[in-house]
């Protein structure tokens, strides 16, 4: 049985809950604590509901080689011409700065979490007790990691990014034998940026009733647009990367939002979120004060007792107080019993 939310430090993450935005720092510190707490702070100013670093060396994510494949080379790649090694040497959040980042996340009513990127980072979340823990899409494999994140008995987000099927029922199940409760995927397209051509967001609704989890969105395309979209499909969780400024510069900045447009993010997909509504016909409370201006069947000329009425004496015009134009042709050549003046209503008592 699907639960209503998952609540984390107070907030609540489900259908019934606005959408949980998450800004991603990633390496937009651009290597300055102090940039890094701007960020914390125009995050939580522009609506974030929680804001995500990631936790690695780069030690722990590869080796210090530039040659083969620790080499990036494909043209398409915006971090081409870099090895991995300093690339994420380049992205990573020093381990000292995160308790910092933390603290004034709880300073400013948002939740501070992060994406352990191996077995050593999660001991050290672990001592700063973060609520919540996400798994990225390219460790979405790493099964022995998720179940290390699983046994801390936290909610749990895993990105989707590059996953088939079987590869998340193997990552969910992992998550779920090892202890968790509270599961989150999101989808994703690991591209940097992304298109929204390449989005493929009608599997949200699939995953959720393919795992029965809650279901969100790794958004890495430009603009809100997808966002949008996805919360109508049923998104309760939205993620996308954040800076100050992306003339800055810095590692993910290309992709990122800045402060204004995380602002209408928030806002419009909470928009989009009040939309959904339920399924309901007829007119709602607020709509049948407008009922009085629908179109209805008037006379139009002044008609004389005896005479009928005709095409030119009676037509279907605003407000409401007449009969419903769908009786026009039962009423024409009708004879009326009294003199009408023009504006009168239509109603049945007119006719003999």
């Amino acid at each position: 049985m699907e639960r209503d939310s998952i609540l984390v430090e107070g907030r609540h993450i489900g259908r019934n809950a606005r959408p949980f935005i998450i800004a991603e720092m990633s390496g937009n510190h651009n290597q300055s604590l102090e940039r890094a707490l701007e960020i914390v702070e125009a995050a939580a100013k522009a609506g974030a509901h929680a804001l995500k670093i990631q936790t690695y060396t780069a030690d722990t994510m590869t080796l210090n080689l530039d040659e083969r494949e620790f080499f990036i080379n494909h043209p398409d790649n915006l971090w081409k011409g870099k090895s991995l090694y300093n690339l994420y040497k380049e992205a990573y959040t020093p381990w000292e700065w995160h308790k910092p980042i933390f603290d004034r996340c709880r300073e400013l009513g948002i939740i501070g979490f992060s994406t352990p990127f191996d077995e050593t980072a999660v001991d050290f979340l672990e001592s700063l007790d973060v609520p919540l823990y996400k798994i990225a899409s390219f460790e979405n494999i790493d099964l022995p990691l998720i179940q290390r994140v699983a046994r801390t008995g936290k909610p749990i987000i895993i990105s989707t990014g590059m996953a088939s099927i079987a590869e998340l029922d193997e990552a969910v199940r992992a998550a779920r034998d090892a202890g968790c409760k509270d599961l989150i995927l999101l989808k994703c397209t690991s591209t940097y940026p992304a298109t929204p051509d390449d989005s493929n967001i009608l599997t949200i609704p699939h995953m959720r009733e393919l795992f029965n989890v809650e279901v969100g969105l790794s958004d890495h395309t430009m603009g809100v647009g997808v966002a949008v979209a996805s919360v109508a499909l049923g998104a309760t969780v939205v993620e996308k990367h954040f800076t100050l400024r992306r003339a800055d510069g810095g590692v993910d900045s290309a992709f990122s939002l800045e402060p204004e447009e995380f602002h209408s993010l928030v806002i419009e997909t909470e928009r989009a979120w009040k939309s959904l509504g339920k399924i309901c016909y007829g007119p709602t409370e607020k709509e049948k004060a407008s009922l009085a201006y629908r179109r209805s069947l008037y006379i139009v000329e002044d008609v004389k007792a005896g005479e009928i009425l005709t095409e030119q004496n009676v037509r279907a015009i605003r407000p409401g107080a007449g009969l419903a134009p769908k009786y026009r042709d039962l009423l024409l050549g009708r004879t009326v019993k009294r003199d009408i003046p023009k504006g009168t209503p239509v109603s049945w008592d007119l006719f003999n």
